[in-house]
């Protein structure tokens, strides 16, 4: 069975068992969370495509970590102008296993 399911402005195709990294989510270490956008369902080859959500449906996953990524660096500059600007930046995220898909 997979899912797509909406959170943090982006959608996510998910199984069950999967492990996920979206967007920070308010929740604590080893939380169970659940996700009721969901976009579409795949049972046994049958798609059920929601219009725009799946009534009833809802994902249930656990929080294993919050995190950030990885950091990035941004930097600006302008030739002959001798304007150099450095920064970093490090996304925060929220890994997520998704342990039961229900409808």
């Amino acid at each position: 069975m997979q899912a797509v399911i909406a959170t943090g402005g982006k959608q996510y195709l998910v199984k069950e068992g999967d492990i996920i990294r979206v967007e920070k989510l308010n929740q604590e270490k080893g939380k169970k969370v659940e996700f009721d956008q969901i976009l579409m369902v795949d049972k046994d080859g049958e798609h059920i495509i929601g219009r725009p959500l799946v009534e009833k449906a809802k994902v249930v996953g656990k929080v294993l970590n919050q995190d950030k990524a990885k950091k990035i660096i941004v930097f600006k500059y302008k030739s002959k102008k001798r304007y150099r600007k450095k920064t970093g930046h490090r996304q925060p995220y929220t890994e997520i296993l998704i342990e039961k898909i229900k409808i």
